[in-house]
């Protein structure tokens, strides 16, 4: 889908861009198969050279499981480096880094509960600081059969937490097959990504597992190139300090820079809008936030909140010319930037893709576990971002929009919160549609009455600007998926589930349960 592919900066604020142009610092990749990207067709927007190396970050504030088994012997202090010998990503200019171990065949465990078939793992060991966890393997079309387990101890403590299952079954998040995403080279096999908090010590087991038709436990080959990726999210990014007439970073309210009169429209910034480059930006976050140019200033961290009677004019005025009708649509809620949450923006690629609308929106939960604080979201989304591109091999963060437990709404894959940015969340139905997760697992646990509230506020918006009724049906195309074949027209809900496009568990039976909750609010701010 090249053809979706554009520069990532809209001409308004290019011209007021000075810096050279030069191709973001990656970080070297660790050596994995198949993790070089084929560089894109598409043109590329200004970049700048790598900033100064910054000192290596400590690990973020956080809680990690704690219980009463025996503590161990350390082998070294906590934050130093371990004596594994296995490479990392930690480069100059680039926040947090991925530490990636292969694992190693497991010896016969006396442990019953284990599966009899033998797995790899790691015993415990000490490493550099990590808050996330996953295993990826080398062929993105293989599937790991089996069960994945680890357990963590909490950066300077002494106990280990209990085992915590990691969700195998993620190759529903991704790009749809046949997309030049999924098709980069680049991408691998992945579990979902667990959140375990600040940590610098880990012990894992995976082992194979599958039964046949009459329920027996057989005999299973697991997936090359088995690794464990330990993901440090770098640190938080420094309190704003806005200047006068610019969004702060607190939700909430508007500033004299954002008036109702701006158009709330998907497209380019309106001609004319002043366009100045903070000198803390480098261009590739310069680019991510010039494509949201006309909702708050260049390098803003929050797009305020309007009311419902501005973003019904601010429609109003867009569609006028072509619809002459009064638009359903709910208030624009506030929206965490991806420079407000500390997205490091070298990491991805600098292109943005985009489809033709948005008809639907899917709901997912990020299976990365409920322990962490609204305070430490932030960091979630960065190691789950890190995951993503570096473990994962996608382009960019997956989802669109991110939702915390608290109700907190953040942005997600750059390119434009109005836009129709093409995702990797719903496997064979990316095209035209937007992707919402909510961080935490949500199978048996309820989903936060605020969360679900974010997800109607979020929707009524979003969807509105495309003429979408939350409680109507679309038609999508399935682009292929373990549900429907490719080709195939399926009627949805204009709000689905993850499971309605894909045979998996996502987005959790509570959250689901939820989604005519969140249908009927959705509508309701909408005034329909």
């Amino acid at each position: 889908m090249r053809s979706l592919m554009v520069t990532s900066i809209g001409v308004t604020c290019a011209a007021a861009l000075t810096l050279p142009l030069a191709a973001p610092a990656l970080s070297a990749p660790v050596p994995h198969a198949s993790s070089a990207r084929p560089p894109s067709a598409a043109p590329q927007s200004p970049g700048a050279g790598p900033p100064a190396a910054p000192a290596t970050p400590a690990a973020p504030a956080g809680s990690a499981p704690t219980d009463s088994t025996p503590t161990d012997s350390r082998t070294a202090p906590a934050g130093e480096p371990d004596d594994s010998g296995e490479p990392d990503d930690r480069s100059a200019g680039v926040a947090g880094s991925t530490q990636s171990l292969p694992l190693e065949r497991l010896a016969a465990s006396s442990d019953r509960s284990a599966a009899p078939a033998p797995g790899r793992g790691l015993d415990r060991r000490t490493t550099r600081p990590f808050s996330l966890v996953g295993v990826v393997w080398d062929d993105a079309e293989a599937e790991l059969h089996g069960t994945v387990q680890v357990r963590t101890r909490a950066a300077g403590g002494e106990r280990w937490s209990d085992w915590q299952d990691v969700e195998t079954h993620n190759d529903e998040h991704a790009a749809d097959l046949g997309s030049d995403e999924r098709a980069s080279g680049a991408v691998r096999g992945s579990t979902a990504p667990l959140w375990v908090g600040a940590s610098d010590g880990v012990e894992v087991r995976v082992h194979p597992e599958a039964a046949d038709e009459e329920g027996r436990s057989i005999a299973v080959r697991l997936p090359e190139g088995l690794r464990l990726e330990l993901v440090d999210p770098g640190p938080d990014p420094a309190p704003e300090s806005a200047p006068a007439g610019q969004a702060g970073a607190v939700p909430g309210g508007r500033t004299s820079a954002t008036p109702a009169s701006l158009p709330v429209r998907p497209g380019p910034p309106p001609a004319g809008t002043a366009a100045v480059v903070p000198e803390t930006l480098t261009a590739a976050s310069a680019a991510a936030s010039a494509v949201n140019a006309e909702f708050a200033p260049l390098g803003a961290s929050l797009i305020p909140a309007m009311t419902q009677a501005e973003t019904a004019e601010a429609a109003a005025e867009a569609a006028e010319e072509a619809v002459g009708a009064k638009p359903y649509i709910g208030p624009r809620p506030g929206i965490i930037t991806r420079k407000g949450w500390g997205a490091d923006e070298k990491l991805r690629e600098r292109n943005f893709a985009y489809t033709k609308t948005v008809k639907a929106a899917f709901v997912h939960h990020s299976a990365t576990g409920n322990n962490y604080t609204c305070k430490q979201a932030p960091s979630v989304l960065r190691s789950i971002y890190r995951y993503h591109v570096k473990s994962s091999g996608w382009r960019d963060f997956g989802y669109n929009f991110a939702v915390d437990k608290c109700g907190n709404i953040y942005e997600g894959r750059a390119g434009g919160v109005s836009r129709a940015v093409l995702g990797a969340h719903t496997l064979g139905f990316n095209t035209n549609t937007m992707g919402i997760a909510v961080l935490g697992s949500y199978s048996s646990t309820n989903p936060p009455a605020a969360a679900v509230t974010a997800v109607a506020k979020l929707t009524a918006w979003k969807l509105g600007l495309f003429g979408r009724n939350p409680k109507g049906k679309v038609t999508l195309v399935s682009g292929g998926s373990n549900k429907y074949a490719k080709g195939k027209k399926v009627k949805m809900n204009v709000i689905s589930g993850h499971r309605d496009g894909f045979a998996t568990e996502c987005p959790g039976a509570r959250l689901y349960k939820k989604l005519g909750t969140a249908r009927t609010s959705s509508a309701h701010l909408q005034g329909r």
